[in-house]
């Protein structure tokens, strides 16, 4: 049975078009300095760009999401239930107008405290 992990592989080869576009304008840390990652399994979802020193989830919806209303509300609820804000927007949003796009997700960055990951506890050898 395929895990979260192995669908977020998938999606990560396979962007859709306004999931490239999206990804070419803040990969690298050129949105605000934050960084983002694609597709990322957050519990049962893959979330489609996440910053996570930002907490922030951005969410590009086509037309097939305005039949799956609930199902959408369901892992907005999810998502902010485990810490993340979840920007949403319109494949065609990213289209005609990627710049306010860019800009609403900055505004969130300024709001949000950029925190860092926690660092790996150390590794201790004990002597016997």
């Amino acid at each position: 049975m395929p895990t979260s992990e192995d669908f977020a592989k998938q999606l990560r080869r396979n962007l859709t078009p306004f999931e490239w576009r999206f990804w070419h304008a803040v990969k690298n840390r050129q949105l605000a300095g934050a960084k983002f990652c694609r597709q990322v399994p957050v519990g049962p979802y893959v979330a489609d760009f996440l910053c996570i020193s930002a907490r922030l989830i951005v969410e590009l919806d086509g037309s097939q999401h305005g039949d799956a209303i609930d199902a959408d509300a369901a892992r907005t609820r999810y998502l902010e239930a485990q810490g993340y804000r979840v920007l949403r927007f319109w494949n065609n949003d990213v289209t005609t107008n990627l710049e306010g796009v860019l800009r609403i997700v900055e505004l969130a960055l300024a709001e949000a405290p950029l925190t860092l990951p926690s660092p790996p506890a150390a590794r201790v050898e004990r002597k016997e």
